[in-house]
């Protein structure tokens, strides 16, 4: 362990800031955890979203302390101090812990353990049912069933037998994932028959799985709400997605789809949120069908790459957003400053970062990552224009 101090349900129209805003007077509210400016924020993980947390910290007169395995971690570059030690490192984390005036995470693959432990020793927030409902997908399914939020047809798996049965329930094709552990494309294969039922279990197997009926989309979008530890929320535009070999490669802002699909999509958010006591931002990924419905694809207990257009293209940033909540001070409004597209630079697209800043319209974010590979995610552009008449 190496501890341094690192160098220098209400739903207004499409578009509008979304806000509930609970009763003052109501003695069910709880009291709200208030950080004073000077204090220091503790984030897990030092990916490019703990770095754009701790800059979004920063802005806010808050100090950051980054916890994370890596010693070549972008986030590290930009935090007030950082601890470079293993997530089962109780010492580390104990330290880690008497440090911060509340515990955050980048990411939702921290091992349970980890989370079990700080949250015993500090205030976590988003909380440990939060984390631990998102990175399985059997029991985020379940959850999102429960609550009556609509997702592609599923069911477990843990043996070859179960894989098979599990295939035939929901029908070909369908894609299979493991459990936990899965992103930006890995941990899942897809069956379109019977015929692939043993390369899929050899490339995932033995493992707890859950397969899920693929569904016919017309587009994917996401919906990031952030709430406070006392029920205030506000909710982003829905953003519109396209990836490329399972990575997210383009979003727009607003969303070109119906308006009552956008309703829906923020008040599932809403709901999801709610029903998890969430504090922070949370994104929901959903896809949109021909026919108009909303199925949540999953949760993301974090801020998230689809809505980094937020820093410029928002009056709050998703990032200022999150440190707002988990420092229970008030939320900014999430209103659009214009027609917005993102677009991620992956491997080596951003070598051209010269060519992107001959535009000046546009908003260039490199995340401090060493070499670029195909599929990493080394920065993104953010353009901002006025928006068109109807």
């Amino acid at each position: 362990m190496t501890e341094r101090r690192a160098p220098t349900p209400a739903i207004g129209t499409p578009g509008d800031a979304q806000t509930t805003t609970p009763d003052p007077g109501d003695p069910e509210t709880p009291t709200v955890p208030r950080l004073q400016p000077g204090d220091t924020v503790g984030i897990l993980g030092g990916g490019q979203l703990g770095r754009m947390l701790a800059m979004a910290a920063a802005q806010l007169g808050l100090r950051s302390h980054v916890y994370c395995p890596d010693p070549d971690s972008p986030a590290f570059q930009v935090a007030s101090h950082a601890t470079c030690a293993d997530y089962d490192d109780q010492r580390a984390l104990a330290l880690f812990a008497d440090q911060v005036a509340v515990a955050t995470y980048e990411f939702e693959n921290i091992p349970a353990e980890a989370i079990a432990y700080l949250s015993t020793r500090s205030h976590l927030a988003p909380s440990e049912m939060a984390l631990m409902t998102a990175n399985d997908r059997l029991v985020e399914k379940e959850f999102l069933n429960a609550i009556g939020v609509a997702t592609a047809p599923y069911r477990a798996a843990e043996t070859r037998r179960e894989l098979a049965e599990a295939a035939d329930a929901v029908g070909y094709p369908c894609i299979a994932k493991t459990r936990r552990f899965g992103y930006d494309g890995k941990g899942q294969a897809r069956l379109d028959g019977p015929g692939d039922l043993d390369a899929v279990w050899n490339q995932l197997g033995p493992a707890q799985l859950i397969v899920e009926g693929v569904v016919a989309f017309d587009k994917e979008i996401s919906v990031v709400t952030a709430r406070t530890a006392d029920g205030r929320s506000a909710t982003f535009p829905v953003s519109e997605n396209s990836h490329e070999n399972h990575i997210l490669a383009r979003s727009v802002a607003p969303a070109r789809i119906p308006d009552a699909a956008a309703r829906t999509a923020a008040d599932h958010a809403q709901r999801i949120a709610a029903a998890l006591d969430y504090v922070g931002a949370l994104a929901v990924e959903y896809f949109l069908t021909a026919d108009g419905g909303v199925l949540a694809n999953e949760i993301a207990p974090r801020v998230h790459n689809s809505f980094h257009w937020t820093i410029e293209g928002a009056v709050t940033s998703q990032f200022a957003q999150h440190i707002r909540a988990i420092a229970g001070w008030p939320l900014g409004a999430t209103d659009l400053l214009g027609a917005v597209e993102m677009q991620n630079l992956l491997g080596d697209a951003a070598l051209d970062w010269l060519g992107v800043l001959a535009d000046p319209t546009a908003h260039l974010h490199l995340y401090g990552k060493g070499t670029p590979r195909p599929g990493r995610k080394m920065g993104h552009v953010t353009w901002v224009r006025p928006h068109t008449a109807p």
